[in-house]
């Protein structure tokens, strides 16, 4: 057992955030130990005191390592992500939606056989009996999974939570509480907001999408990036858009390889989905993200166990445009989709994250919502001090298994207009990026020390 401890130094009026640098030091300590073989059990506490008008909080938390076995066979792949290049072919560079979604030939093929039916559950096409996913399956201490019953689909759709206690939420299901915090030990945390303050963090989940080339210039053209939330089966339709997001420099996270609700679907089918996601993300684009969004936020801590066995992590949301349920919910309509855009606006100059930061949720999924998003991009970048993909506003260095890609911090992208991810075949990020969990960890606003005594690890942050 390895015991470490984190001290902050923490303003009274500024503890809310701190309390989430806190949560995200240990997170990303455990996501880094897990990458490396190793499984974190972070019990931890707090002791407030208030010397000088500041609070001290002590975060305490024990560290019990473990071999992960876990078999993986992400390694096949056709491309350098440091070195993307896109044919000029009508599908890539027009703005025609009827040219952009003819179906194209492209190094790309696959072998139908090896891999599940596209738009399929993941265990669909003998997946499940396959000897890969059966190495991999198998390779998975199912006896320490917890004991969460698979949810059912309501007959007038969505889900059925009869039954459920709503209120004290025991497995942290977040379609019945919005939980973002697992309540199962040893259990990756979701990450569900930029912990800098005035910080929008830009997302859009469903892509590649086949009419992305207008929405992908406008965003390179304006030095942004996003976090791209990718569905395995458009990765493997469509690969030059995945491509396109690598090689603008754009966060690249999986969603799924079929969009179904993951608490409804058994511990094959959970696991089916988030490894061939990842597997097709790979072998089109030759990274393996470490991060991944649930279709319609539906996780509890079972998905999130799962997810963890593979040390991915999920990012979540606090505020949701809606904008994909325009002209398709009723009662939802383009201006309703304009004024939720309208509210978060406001909602960066109000106040309203005077003390942390958001993670919004938007869609690439077609025209209509990407159109949004480029009509909003000029409010939102003057009513935010920062406009961020969720790998840089959390300072992740490394989002992806392969190291060959790094993102700039928050200080680098913030202070030295260094947005650009390093080796995805775009401007570098600044110099002296993140190297290692401490130095990518800790918010820019905060100087820190790493003091490492007798097999544990001290780390102090002094505002």
């Amino acid at each position: 057992m390895r015991i470490a401890c984190l001290l902050l130094a923490c303003r009274k009026d500024y503890c809310d955030p701190c309390l989430l640098h806190a949560q995200g030091t240990i997170n990303f300590i455990d996501q880094e130990a897990r990458r490396f073989g190793s499984f974190f059990s972070i019990p931890f506490f707090f002791f407030p005191i208030m010397p000088f008008g500041h609070r001290l909080i002590l975060v305490a938390f024990g560290v019990a390592i473990a071999k992960a076995d876990v078999i993986t066979n992400f390694t096949i792949t056709k491309t350098d992500p440091t070195n993307i290049n896109i044919p000029n072919i009508p599908q890539t560079t027009s703005q025609d939606v009827t040219q952009q979604c003819v179906y194209y030939q492209s190094p790309y093929t696959i072998n139908p056989a090896e891999w599940p039916t596209v738009w399929g559950v993941a265990t669909s096409n003998g997946m499940n009996t396959s000897q890969e996913f059966m190495n991999l399956y198998n390779s998975i201490d199912w006896s320490k999974a917890p004991n969460i019953p698979v949810r059912t689909s309501a007959p007038t759709g969505g889900l059925n939570m009869a039954g459920y206690d709503t209120v004290n939420d025991p497995d942290c299901w977040w379609s019945a509480s919005k939980c973002t915090q697992p309540k199962v030990q040893g259990v990756n945390a979701d990450i569900s907001q930029c912990p800098e303050p005035e910080t929008w963090g830009l997302t859009f989940d469903d892509g590649p999408n086949c009419s992305h080339n207008a929405f992908y210039d406008y965003l390179q053209q304006n030095n942004q990036k996003a976090s791209m939330f990718y569905i395995g089966s458009n990765v493997i339709n469509w690969p030059y858009g995945a491509l396109r997001g690598v090689k603008d420099g754009h966060h690249i996270a999986g969603h799924t390889w079929s969009h179904k609700m993951m608490t409804t679907l058994n511990n094959q089918e959970v696991l089916a989905e988030l490894y061939y996601t990842a597997k097709a993300i790979k072998y089109v684009t030759g990274i393996t993200p470490l991060y991944w969004r649930p279709a319609l936020g539906d996780i509890d801590d079972r998905v999130r166990w799962i997810a963890t066995q593979l040390n991915f992590t999920a990012i979540l949301w606090n505020l949701d445009t809606n904008d994909w349920a325009a002209n398709v919910i009723s009662g939802v309509t383009p201006a309703t989709v304009n004024q939720n855009y309208e509210q978060f606006v406001a909602m960066g100059t109000n106040g309203t994250f005077r003390g942390t930061g958001n993670i919004v949720l938007s869609h690439e999924i077609n025209n209509m919502t990407m159109d949004f998003a480029i009509q909003q991009y000029p409010a939102i970048k003057k009513a935010y001090t920062h406009v961020l993909d969720v790998a840089t506003c959390m300072n992740i260095s490394h989002p992806y298994i392969e190291k060959v890609i790094t993102f700039p911090s928050f200080q680098q992208a913030t202070t030295q207009n260094a947005s650009s991810a390093t080796g995805s075949g775009v401007a570098p990020a600044g110099t002296g990026a993140p190297s290692s969990a401490a130095s990518a960890l800790f918010p820019a606003t905060i100087s820190t020390w790493l003091v490492a005594l007798a097999g544990g690890l001290f780390v102090v942050e002094l505002l």
